[in-house]
């Protein structure tokens, strides 16, 4: 299930408290026909990068992420589905889902040697993805920005059989039959990260692990694409070593060999300890982040989850999480604590990561704080250091918003053929990220305000 953590609102807290990236109340495909904005921008399809861990490690992750679901629930056996894979899309879904499918299904079958394809007319299918309205689905799941269920075939039978264990994982020994929803009323870039996720759920894994910092089974939501990570979790799952029906220890067993087959760079010894994060901090985390949770609430959660990762001794993903979120819910009462919890997250990140996406999302922050206090050049900076970052990640929303920054600050700097073209750059990601005109504009019209007024 992907929470709802909007791309967009992570990118861009210190502008709005509750900026998310679309409008229930009008679709982007609607508006495409007269719109005078540049054309839509999107990503073209890439490989996932190399993995750098130890096998050892990714047989510890693969074990955490298989045998557990989100809500810390134990999955008795390793379930997957047996032969090839059709896929369908119900009718009413948004025009541009076809496109970002076809890539993902063509990385799944290149990159994680998965049989899958669409399934035709007349032809049943395993996973049926269907599309409803926002509201719709948060009324029925109201924490999820879209989700998977098994043993049903669409949103109907979904709603008939919930309440009679049919869609329990638990209760599972294989997968016939998967229903992803996804919202149909939001941007065409939440489109493509629901099917990101909830399809690879569909498939393999059904939990999220915090501690990854390299994949999109994680809820922080930094990473919006399957990554090299996830397609090497998602190619051992289908892998034959991999069997229908095993249990923790079976699998464990299996790991060892089918990993040294699968990824001959991680052969080397030794594993770097990854300790289990407490469902306390995961709740917290949550509830931190919860839209309607007041304000000064959600500062009181997030600085107990920093305390909750500094007492644990992280000095990974996590802490550098925490210190975002902080720094996210914090900017409207106690602006400085806001920075400074930034400026730590950002630093933690590089450190372990470099120049990542992650990085990207807190240098956002710090560019649109630079640009609320006149440091254009710094802002500049900052921007042209993280927008490589957000286009490797295919983050749109990231992208434009980023763009924006640097185009307002070179106006403001008396460039204007420079930020008249890098505005019109944003323009085109945005529409992507951000969905109809008028969302695209409205994030235009929040960067622009932020610049201090004349006197």
């Amino acid at each position: 299930m992907k929470p709802i953590l909007p791309t967009a609102a992570l990118g861009l807290s210190f502008l709005l408290a509750a900026c998310a990236p679309t409008s229930v109340t009008e679709v982007a495909q609607r508006a495409a026909t007269t719109s005078n904005l540049p054309p839509m921008k999107s990503f073209a399809a890439r490989r996932g990068k190399p993995v750098l861990k130890s096998n050892a490690e990714i047989a510890r992750d693969f074990i955490d992420l298989s045998f557990q679901m989100e809500s810390g629930r134990q999955l008795p056996f390793l379930t997957k589905f047996q032969g090839p894979i059709k896929v369908a899309v119900s009718s009413g879904a948004p025009a541009n889902l076809e496109n970002d499918l076809a890539q993902l299904m063509s990385r799944l079958r290149n990159e994680a040697g998965i049989d899958i394809s669409r399934a035709r007319s007349g032809e049943s299918a395993q996973i049926i993805i269907e599309a409803i309205p926002r509201k719709k689905l948060q009324k029925a799941v109201p924490q999820a920005a879209c989700f998977v269920v098994p043993n049903v075939s669409g949103w109907a039978e979904f709603k008939k059989n919930r309440a009679r264990g049919v869609t329990d994982w638990t209760k599972l020994t294989t997968r016939k039959r998967a229903t992803v929803i996804i919202p149909s009323d939001v941007s065409p870039q939440e489109v493509r990260d629901c099917l990101h996720e909830e399809v690879a759920q569909a498939l393999g894994p059904l939990n999220d692990l915090y501690r990854l910092p390299d994949s999109i089974f994680n809820d922080d939501n930094f990473h919006t694409v399957l990554t090299g990570f996830d397609m090497l979790i998602l190619r051992a799952y289908y892998s034959p070593e991999m069997r229908n029906g095993m249990n923790r220890a079976q699998a464990r067993a299996a790991l060892p060999g089918l990993l040294a087959r699968l990824n001959p760079r991680g052969a080397r010894t030794g594993m770097r300890a990854a300790s289990a994060t407490p469902q306390e901090w995961n709740r917290i985390i949550a509830a931190s982040l919860a839209p309607r949770a007041t304000p000064s609430k959600r500062a009181n959660l997030a600085a107990r989850a920093v305390n909750i990762a500094k007492n644990q001794g992280w000095r990974d993903n996590r802490l550098a999480f925490s210190l975002f979120v902080q720094g996210r819910v914090t900017l409207g009462q106690k602006p400085q604590l806001a920075i400074e919890s930034f400026v730590q997250s950002g630093e933690i990140y590089k450190s372990l990561y470099g120049a990542s996406v992650q990085a990207a999302h807190v240098s956002t922050q710090l560019a649109a704080f630079a640009l609320s206090s006149a440091q254009y050049g710094t802002a500049i900076q900052i921007a042209n250091e993280a927008i490589p970052a957000a286009q490797a990640g295919e983050n749109a929303a990231l992208l434009a918003t980023l763009l924006m920054i640097k185009a307002q600050a070179l106006e403001k700097t008396n460039r204007d053929a420079e930020a008249q073209a890098t505005r019109l750059d944003a323009l085109g990601w945005g529409r992507y990220g951000f969905g109809s005109d008028r969302n695209v504009r409205a994030r235009l019209n929040e960067i622009r305000a932020l610049t201090p007024r004349r006197g």
